[in-house]
């Protein structure tokens, strides 16, 4: 199994990328860093589509995008087929966004959410499984 996650923020979530590197590799995974890594204003689109297009093409079984709110990163990577960002803001809405909705990418706000939350949420998140049975009708609806 690909046990690689794909991160990658805008200008704002800089700081919580380089927070959330060394989770990803204490939990077992390998992280695929797809910018940005400076502070200059860069587009949260750009961002959001890298890491859609990792997960899709198979370079990363998950990915964890990061912008001012999470909620433009996670428009952008939502556009792709296949894709499933969920913005979370908590540790339980990361684990559910798992069980429950099979998400394959993790969007948060680094403006909005505390280092030990955002911590939490991707713990969680790696850490769950999707339940299937009854919720895979539902995600087969999302196309």
């Amino acid at each position: 199994m690909n046990k690689t996650v794909a991160i990658a923020n805008d200008h704002a979530g800089l700081m919580l990328k380089q927070l959330l590197l060394g989770e990803i590799e204490q939990l077992g995974f390998t992280a695929l860093d797809l910018g940005t890594n400076t502070a200059d204003s860069v587009d949260y689109p750009d961002f959001g589509n890298a890491v859609a297009k990792a997960v899709t093409d198979g370079r990363a079984q998950f990915g964890i995008a990061i912008c001012g709110s999470g909620i433009g990163i996670s428009i952008a990577a939502n556009r792709h087929k296949g894709i499933r960002a969920a913005l979370c803001s908590t540790g339980l809405a990361a684990e559910l966004s798992r069980q429950h909705n099979d998400a394959n990418i993790l969007c948060l706000g680094a403006r909005l959410i505390g280092d030990a939350e955002a911590r939490e949420c991707v713990k969680r998140f790696l850490a769950t499984k999707f339940e299937g049975g009854r919720h895979a009708k539902r995600i087969e609806k999302l196309g």
